[in-house]
């Protein structure tokens, strides 16, 4: 199932406009990769993590960014009991996760899988720093230099702050780095 899913992303992504494979190599697969260290580490259902870390941004490369969330959660939902006859209990806590990933929004996250997944999407913005000037210079449309440089600090310093402690453990070089550096 786990394999038919990120295939099912990894699809998704080849035919994206905006943000294409680049978001399948340089976000999904770190996400995936940080939420099941933290599940392991964390003791949480590394199922769900997984499940929910392929699928947090899905709504996102479908162009439902602003509520991608919301239409994240949705789309799990008819995507796991449709291709999958997924049991609703399992359903409802990979869509918590999925709600609950948002870093802008101020959505409690009760579990501790949903931390998992809203850690590790923070987590993998530090994984490829190239990257967040990509998104700072194409999905945000910003031409200027030091603006740029600018938000991906700011993008990198919400996500530090939105990281459990055991997170922050993983990525602390490369968060301290990273300050140096856009600085």
């Amino acid at each position: 199932m786990i394999t038919k899913i990120q295939q099912h992303v990894k699809e998704l992504c080849e035919i994206d406009q905006k943000y294409g494979m680049r978001a399948y190599n340089t976000h999904f697969l770190s996400t995936v990769k940080y939420a099941k260290i933290l599940a392991e580490k964390l003791g949480g259902d590394i199922e769900i993590v997984e499940i929910a870390a392929w699928l947090h941004d899905v709504a996102s490369i479908k162009g439902e960014y602003q509520e991608h969330h919301i239409k994240g959660a949705e789309y799990a939902e008819k995507y796991l009991k449709g291709q999958f006859n997924y049991s609703q209990e399992k359903i409802d806590q990979v869509k918590h996760c999925i709600y609950a990933h948002r870093g802008s929004k101020d959505i409690k996250r009760e579990t501790v899988e949903a931390e998992c997944v809203a850690s590790a999407d923070a987590m993998s913005h530090f994984d490829d720093i190239a990257a967040m000037f990509g998104l700072a210079y194409i999905g945000h449309k910003i031409i200027d230099t030091e603006e740029a440089k600018q938000f991906v600090k700011s993008k990198l310093q919400r996500s530090w702050n939105k990281l459990i402690p055991e997170a922050k453990e993983i990525i602390k070089d490369q968060y301290d780095a990273a300050m140096l550096l856009l600085d």
